[in-house]
């Protein structure tokens, strides 16, 4: 059974997102723009159709044009709830946060489970965590 992946259609970033993903998450962008594509209903720079891959996180996006409208967050989180060892959620986090904003710290709550949640510098929310696997 496959999982559902997202697919964003950001205002214009999503070159510059899923470069910056792909080098926080360690995996490869593949970037498609509108002239690729032999597409006119944008700037021919504009991605078409982008994704991350060969890496631990699976997501799709592209520039909205026409009228599309790019996505609002409203009630969306991307959960990497145990994507990771929790190091590397610790690092995600960090990453994500740079010229984002932090909603709630990477903490242990008091059922034991350690979770946070930012929003990165294109607008889309992450909630990042892990159980504590000490007896």
């Amino acid at each position: 059974m496959t999982a559902p992946v997202p697919y964003v259609f950001l205002p214009g970033t999503a070159r510059d997102a899923l470069l910056f993903y792909a080098e926080v998450f360690g995996c490869s962008a593949q970037l498609h723009t509108l002239e690729d594509f032999g597409r006119t209903d944008g700037p021919p720079e504009a991605i078409a159709h982008g994704v991350l891959s060969d890496g631990p996180i699976t997501l799709y996006a592209a520039d909205a044009t026409g009228d599309q409208p790019a996505v609002h967050w409203q009630g969306l989180l991307f959960s990497l709830l145990g994507a990771a060892a929790p190091a590397t959620l610790h690092e995600w986090f960090q990453r994500l946060a740079e010229g984002g904003q932090v909603v709630d710290d990477l903490q242990q709550r008091p059922w034991g489970a350690t979770d946070g949640q930012v929003i990165d510098r294109y607008g889309v929310p992450w909630l990042i965590g892990y159980e504590d696997e000490t007896p």
